[in-house]
């Protein structure tokens, strides 16, 4: 899952890459590597995770759904990167001791996942036809088309990026948010498609799973590249500096995380759940102002604690859940989370 997860974010990575590299050469291209990162986060668990659900209600009609026990470390590491995001504003840069630091709990995550036992895919047209052939064959085929893909990315993500900071010039618009939102729409669409296409074929809970790792993978992987990028472009051990428009983007991205995280803390999303999170993620799209992101922020985080505070119980049923997870491995991922029902 972390490795489908990071597969459907590379085109974010390499435009968020290409803007931290430039940064290091010319200081006006950083605020755009932050914010790529945030709006594509934001996307993802504003319109990405009401998304799945809608797709769930509609072959279900449950108002509730209910996340595999398995799913509890992906929650728990989300919580741990999400906390550790809301002290970037506080330093105002992104450091090579922050990616150090993010990078190692993503590979401690990627250690803990990767002793689950794995599932035998369900493989239709193109890919079952690569399924079907022998593991040499097979394994070359996939691994040349990774490599297609990643060079088609890599080749064009400099003009991409080139591209939206001239169109915004050119046609008068804020470009901040072009690229905030223009170029997450279109290197977030693979991750979009992935997760659409699992909630339809009623595996919305590994769905779900998908989308939180893609949300863990930026802000450890991700951010931490950032730093890495802009240090060698630059020449230095300088973390990739957060002016106030910045510093205010990651600190509404870290609220929205975490109050998405306290909604998931039971292992069970809810329709009133998906919507509030869907609504909030609107309003703060429309009401891009000062003034409003930290509102925003508030608003996210008192919502997280009163969430936090109100379901504690389960909050202690996910940490018991993850234990089991990483103790038994091969026990922990099927049976389905005793959450909220009917909510």
């Amino acid at each position: 899952m972390a490795f489908v997860a990071l597969v459907a974010v590379l085109p974010e990575y390499a435009v968020d890459m290409t803007f931290a590299w430039k940064a290091g050469q010319d200081p006006h291209f950083a605020p755009f590597a932050i914010a790529n990162m945030t709006g594509g986060n934001r996307l993802i668990i504003g319109a990405a995770w009401p998304f799945v659900f809608g797709l769930y209600w509609l072959r279900t009609r449950s108002r509730v759904l209910q996340l595999e026990h398995g799913h509890a470390v992906e929650v728990i590491a989300l919580a741990v990167a999400t906390l550790y995001a809301f002290i970037l504003p506080l330093k105002g840069a992104l450091s090579l001791v922050d990616a150090a630091i993010l990078g190692a709990l993503f590979i401690v995550y990627v250690i803990i996942i990767g002793r689950a036992p794995t599932e035998e895919p369900e493989l239709i047209g193109p890919a079952r036809a690569i399924g079907t052939l022998p593991n040499g064959r097979r394994r070359t085929i996939v691994v040349g088309l990774f490599l297609y893909a990643a060079t088609a990315i890599l080749v064009s993500a400099e003009q991409f990026a080139d591209g939206l900071v001239h169109t915004g010039v050119q046609l008068g618009l804020d470009e901040f948010l072009l690229v905030q939102w223009l170029a997450p729409l279109a290197s977030e669409a693979p991750e979009f498609l992935f997760a659409g296409i699992m909630a339809y074929r009623g595996r919305a809970s590994m769905a779900l799973g998908a989308l939180m790792s893609s949300t863990l993978n930026q802000w450890t992987l991700l951010v931490g590249g950032l730093a890495i990028a802009f240090g060698l472009s630059a020449g230095g051990i300088h973390g990739l500096p957060l002016d106030a428009r910045q510093t205010e983007e990651v600190l509404l991205t870290a609220a929205q995380s975490l109050f998405a995280v306290s909604m998931v803390s039971s292992l069970t999303f809810t329709w009133r759940e998906a919507t509030a999170l869907g609504a909030l993620f609107l309003v703060s799209f429309l009401i891009p102002n000062r003034e409003f992101r930290l509102a925003m922020s508030a608003v996210y985080v008192v919502l997280s604690v009163i969430l936090l505070v109100s379901q504690r119980e389960n909050v202690r049923t996910l940490f018991h859940a993850a234990r089991e997870a990483i103790r038994h491995p091969g026990g922990a991922g099927a049976e389905p989370a005793a959450g909220r029902h009917g909510t």
